[in-house]
């Protein structure tokens, strides 16, 4: 199955010396630095992450930010820390109480290092379903400072993926592709071209109605698969990547629960037990039908720019085709999103 956290970019270590970045946390954050060393992690350009070791032996993680910083991602997991959800990392504070440091064009963000696997890897016991779904009603239902809520992006139902997905329809059907994935994925596009227009076409469908509709807006993680789970080998369970938090309905998250993606979210039994910790609420189908074709297409126009627009990412260009095109398997990705179109 399709994971949605993936990306055909390889990253590589910035152009900035180590014991540059240690002075810099000397100097924002007071941290002896003794190490550093680069992990090549992520699917960011603009973002490298690292793992400092201080002189006492204690382990820190730390990101460098280069280009537009959304302070959000920082406010976000610090304000739900404050509110007694365990389940988040925050960020660590800078001598000056700042959620994060700068070092020349960079923001440093400094967390504490906690190791452990994501949830495409590891199988989860029962408690944890039922503690993630506690986790997520409290990050639902907390309510952000009028500061933040001004930060916070607000769903609008926008139809950026939705036009992208068609120009690159249009592009594949008059342009020739030398790369020799371009060209396969640009007949694979053709070869589906109904089957893509009928997922654009629906969560276009989907999306009038909604923006038609008041709806209540809640904080969501907005991108809760089971890659940003991390499970630590004592059984801790912490929800990551807090890069685009919203306000949006909560089927915003929801839509990830038993989504035929792969990973420890699938399955009717780690529904039950989500929801067992989340309680009842009344899902909005029309929403959550919604938000997983919008997903779709997002990955489709996600990696149609990738794959057609550049020539980047070596051996791993493959890969990223074989990703796009597991979306149409069978209990793929479409298949779920057509099945939640047809409950009402």
């Amino acid at each position: 199955m399709l994971p949605w956290y993936s990306s055909v970019i390889m990253l590589e270590k910035p152009d900035i010396p180590d014991e540059l970045i240690l002075s810099g946390l000397r100097e924002e954050y007071g941290l002896p630095g003794r190490e550093i060393t680069f992990l090549p992690l992520g699917a960011d350009v603009n973002t490298a992450v690292y793992r400092v070791d201080a002189r006492d032996g204690t382990p820190y993680f730390l990101k460098l930010r280069k280009g537009n910083f959304d302070e959000t991602t920082v406010a976000v997991p610090l304000f739900l820390k404050e509110q007694g959800i365990k389940e988040i990392i925050a960020p660590l504070r800078t001598r000056t109480g700042q959620g994060w440091g700068s070092l020349r064009d960079y923001r440093m963000i400094l967390h504490p290092f906690i190791e452990g696997e994501n949830g495409f890897h590891v199988e989860l016991p029962d408690r944890l379903f039922v503690e993630l779904g506690q986790a997520l009603k409290g990050i639902h239902s907390a309510h952000a400072p009028a500061e933040l809520s001004r930060l916070l992006p607000r769903e609008t139902f926008s139809s950026q993926w939705r036009e992208m997905v068609r120009g690159f329809q249009a592009q594949v059907e008059g342009a020739a592709f030398e790369e020799p994935v371009a060209r396969e994925m640009a007949a694979f596009m053709r070869a589906r071209r109904e089957e893509i227009s009928r997922v654009v076409g629906r969560a276009q469908e989907l999306a009038c109605g909604l923006q038609s509709r008041p709806l209540q807006l809640v904080l969501c993680h907005a991108d809760m698969h089971s890659g940003n789970l991390l499970i630590t080998g004592d059984g801790a369970l912490y929800i990551v990547d807090w890069d685009n938090p919203i306000l949006a309905p909560r089927e915003r998250d929801l839509m990830f629960i038993n989504a035929g993606i792969g990973g420890v979210l699938d399955g009717e039994r780690a529904e039950a037990l989500f929801y067992q910790g989340y309680g009842h609420v009344e899902v909005d189908q029309s929403a959550l039908a919604y938000y997983r074709y919008e997903r779709i297409v997002q990955d489709f126009a996600a990696y149609a720019e990738e794959l057609l627009l550049t020539d980047d990412g070596g051996e791993d260009r493959a890969q990223g085709l074989e990703y796009f095109k597991s979306n149409f398997l069978p209990d793929g990705t479409i298949e779920m999103a057509d099945r939640t179109g047809r409950i009402r």
